[in-house]
């Protein structure tokens, strides 16, 4: 039988702080826990891309989850990514998650070999038919073999025990023809976007919630706009979507990922350390102009203060804004040292 859980709401794909030796900060990452629970996300969400899964061991990704559940404690519910090289490895993960009291597992597609419809349908059969933990299914074409309507429509109707699907393609149109074509037969069947900067267009289609990576950084506001969309306030959530969709598009495409997303969530007050991937001395530099300027966008939502040279004029231009914000400190320098 299928959990009474229903994943519907903010899930945060959870960052994972590191420590100065690169091992994972379980301190912080407890702290950093219990911070989204208290500012209101609907459930946490870990060992996902955000959180880098695939830079983490085995071990990592079970004390990560171990740890969201302690933490938690059932005041919300874990979904845990159980992506594993195969589907051994991947049930061994189901059942020590399900020990740990998650509510359910996110599994992506195989990644990699790219596989056809009928094998894909084959892997999620077997997770299915041997998991104690209900799964959700997760769609990723960019990086896995794509889950198409068909395949994800007789999984759904095959296995109860397949309770969902997130998908981070983005493409509204394919998750309404998701929707059409499984609500009717199993209403309880959710749908998370993993694309937040189309979540309130994604709700206003009917899913059921997003696993949002900008929730690590502003998870009072996504679930304001998850909030208002699901009160009908449509208006009122594009008008906070779009706000967002700056701070997302200057935590995502300058940076490596999840850099951007890592570097404005310490300015709400965590150390999150280096991550895995290595950088050079140029892109380093980079990253730390760049945080001005998500430093000020967080400060245009009251979040945190600006700099102590203030905010440039912003052209929505992450470059050029980057630019303008880095004269403005190199100015206010001068000026302390009456250069100017």
């Amino acid at each position: 039988m299928a959990n009474a859980v229903k994943l519907e709401g903010i899930f945060t794909p959870t960052l994972v702080p590191m420590d100065e030796r690169g091992n994972v900060n379980e301190t912080e990452l407890a702290r950093f826990f219990e911070w989204l629970i208290q500012k209101g996300v609907h459930g946490l969400y870990p060992n996902g891309s955000t959180g880098e899964f695939t830079r983490l061991t085995v071990e990592e990704r079970r004390r990560i989850v171990k740890i969201a559940c302690e933490v938690s404690n059932g005041r919300v519910p874990v979904l845990a990514g159980a992506a594993e090289a195969n589907t051994r490895e991947t049930l061994i993960a189901c059942e020590t998650y399900a020990q740990y009291g998650a509510a359910a597992v996110a599994i992506v597609s195989p990644i990699y070999y790219r596989l056809s419809p009928d094998s894909v349908y084959a892997y999620f059969a077997e997770i299915a038919q041997n998991s104690p933990i209900d799964v959700t299914l997760y769609n990723i074409p960019m990086f896995a073999s794509p889950i198409d309507v068909p395949t994800i429509r007789r999984l759904a109707l095959d296995w109860p025990r397949i309770v969902g699907i997130k998908d981070s393609s983005g493409d509204v149109a394919f998750m309404m023809r998701m929707i059409a074509a499984i609500r009717p037969s199993r209403p309880d069947f959710v749908f998370l976007t993993g694309w937040e900067a189309v979540l309130s267009p994604m709700l206003m289609v009917g899913c059921n919630g997003g696993t949002n990576a900008s929730s690590n950084v502003v998870p009072e506001l996504t679930r304001k706009v998850w909030e208002l969309s699901r009160a009908g306030q449509y208006e009122e959530a594009m008008r906070l979507q779009y706000r967002i969709l700056e701070l997302f598009d200057t935590m995502l495409y300058p940076f490596e990922f999840p850099d951007g997303f890592r570097a404005a969530a310490e300015l709400r007050g965590f150390n999150f350390g280096n991550g895995r991937q290595p950088l050079s001395p140029g892109q380093r530099a980079d990253e730390t102009a760049l945080a001005e300027v998500l430093r000020c966008i967080l400060a245009d939502f009251g979040l945190v203060d600006a700099p102590a040279a203030g905010c440039v004029a912003r052209t929505g231009q992450t470059g050029t804004d980057k630019i303008g914000q880095i004269v403005a400190e190199v100015v206010k320098e001068l000026e302390r040292r009456g250069v100017l």
